[in-house]
């Protein structure tokens, strides 16, 4: 005899099997990386003072079927001292991932949120290797705040397109 637990998720379900949401994970990749250092062996000599880091991070996603999706977080660091270059570093680090049963409103912070979210602590660990690599000490990024990168993303956005309803 089903318990009432099951009677009510078969009812529900129709057959027991409801569409779970799913967020998965079918690839990652590194599409693009490049480290400069244009000024060594000189750059690498020691400071009095810490550079000036400027960091610079983006985020695209393309679908790639009804349920699959591309997406890119895009980090450029360009370290500087007075004016010169120290060392700069980009890389474009991509995920393929497979979401379902999500209600379409849904669909944008999942791309622009979740998705970027899952893919920076290896994209962070590839940066600070590169810049380890090229001589200088780890670039250790902090967490990024995509939630915040969307929101303003999006207020952009409407702002734009309220100029173009006002001209």
């Amino acid at each position: 005899m089903a318990s009432n637990d099951d009677a009510a998720t078969g009812a529900a379900n129709g057959n027991g099997t409801q569409n779970q949401p799913s967020l998965n994970v079918l690839a990652q990749y590194v599409k693009d990386l490049s480290f400069e250092s244009p000024g060594a062996p000189n750059s690498l000599r020691g400071r009095d003072k810490a550079p000036g880091i400027a960091i610079n991070v983006n985020v695209n996603a393309n679908p790639l079927s009804d349920k699959q999706f591309d997406v890119n977080l895009t980090l450029n660091a360009k370290a500087s001292f007075d004016q010169e270059v120290l060392f700069n570093v980009e890389l474009v680090y991509g995920g393929v991932f497979a979401i379902s049963g999500f209600p379409q409103e849904h669909m944008l912070p999942l791309l622009f949120i979740e998705c970027p979210r899952l893919l920076f602590p290896f994209a962070r660990q590839i940066i600070a290797d590169a810049t380890r690599n090229g001589g200088f000490p780890p670039l250790m990024l902090d967490p990024i705040d995509f939630a915040q990168m969307f929101q303003q993303r999006i207020a952009e956005d409407q702002a734009a397109a309220s100029k173009v309803q006002v001209s």
